[in-house]
């Protein structure tokens, strides 16, 4: 009998959505022979950025497997080569985490800048002693630049926001080209040399590996900050953790890892830079928009129809 898998706990809706397909869930767990033995005999697989699907997975499936669907915008997890290989269609999740991902990163820019991490942290640990005129002083955004490497929905909506801030946008591609919504399109050198805040908005692939890594960190001012909602592997975080250690740049702020969930230990100590566990699209609109898109694409191509967002 035909079921659909997912690996995470999902909204009420979707179960509604795939009827009268069944949907298993199997959920909290990492171990990899669980979810190879749990993969036996499905349809679908409704799969999270954490779930690597290869060629063992495909083969622990079995040939009634018709569609891989990431619930991500992200697919750096699928082995997209070897789904295609079998016949498989492979879909994703954009347009729908545009918004709270663009939402997020100013968080995280004003976490960063207005120092409020290290803030909330003196507060529950009994340190604060009172009013200071400079104490915790941070950076104001206003007047700033924002350099953003990668032009795609969300950086586009990063920069849509910014005018609310009084800051100028700049994005940063491989070479210079024509404007983006009326902002300019640098190199990424000449983004990284001027920007007193750099965010990140590009997919994770071979060239994009190591993106920033100790030679374009040590182009950016002392003063600026680093913004990463992409992936973790955009950045050297060795080489970030040297930088923000010795202080040759002010801040950064990461919700993405380079082996997620371990943490380069330097970074741990640091309090120049805010730490968060992926949370980018974490609000409940948006996760369970990502989910019912996911499941649209598996009952379409189920019902023998075309999937909404194939990759």
């Amino acid at each position: 009998m035909a079921f659909v898998l997912a690996t995470a706990a999902l909204p009420p809706s979707i179960a509604a959505l795939l009827a009268p397909i069944e949907l298993r869930t199997i959920a909290g767990t990492t171990d990899r022979q669980a979810f190879l033995a749990a993969v036996r005999g499905a349809s679908a697989l409704m799969t999270m950025v954490t779930d690597r699907v290869d060629d063992e997975v495909l083969d622990a499936a079995g040939p009634g497997l018709r569609i891989v669907a990431n619930v991500a915008v992200g697919y750096d997890n699928l082995d997209v080569a070897a789904i295609r290989r079998r016949g498989i269609v492979a879909t994703n999740t954009p347009d729908v985490l545009t918004g709270a991902v663009a939402e997020f990163t100013w968080g995280m820019i004003l976490a960063v800048t207005r120092r409020l991490g290290e803030a909330e942290r003196l507060v529950r640990a009994g340190g604060w002693k009172g009013w200071g005129f400079d104490f915790l002083t941070g950076t104001e955004l206003a007047g700033k630049q924002l350099g953003i490497i990668g032009a795609g929905r969300i950086g586009r909506d990063v920069a849509r926001r910014a005018s609310a801030f009084d800051v100028r946008v700049v994005f940063g591609g491989r070479r210079p080209g024509p404007d983006v919504d009326g902002h300019p399109v640098r190199s990424i050198d000449e983004v990284l040399q001027t920007s007193d805040i750099v965010s990140l908005h590009v997919p994770l692939r071979d060239d994009t590996r190591h993106l920033i890594d100790a030679r374009a960190i040590g182009l950016m001012k002392p003063t600026a900050f680093l913004i990463n909602t992409a992936r973790g592997a955009v950045v050297d975080e060795a080489a970030l953790a040297d930088a923000l250690e010795a202080r040759r740049i002010a801040g950064a702020a990461l919700d993405v890892f380079e082996r997620e969930p371990v943490v380069h230990p330097t970074l741990l100590t640091l309090e120049n830079v805010v730490l968060l566990p992926h949370l980018g699209s974490a609000t409940v609109e948006t996760r369970t928009a990502m989910a019912e898109l996911a499941a649209k694409n598996v009952k379409a191509v189920l019902d023998g129809r075309a999937p909404l967002t194939p990759l």
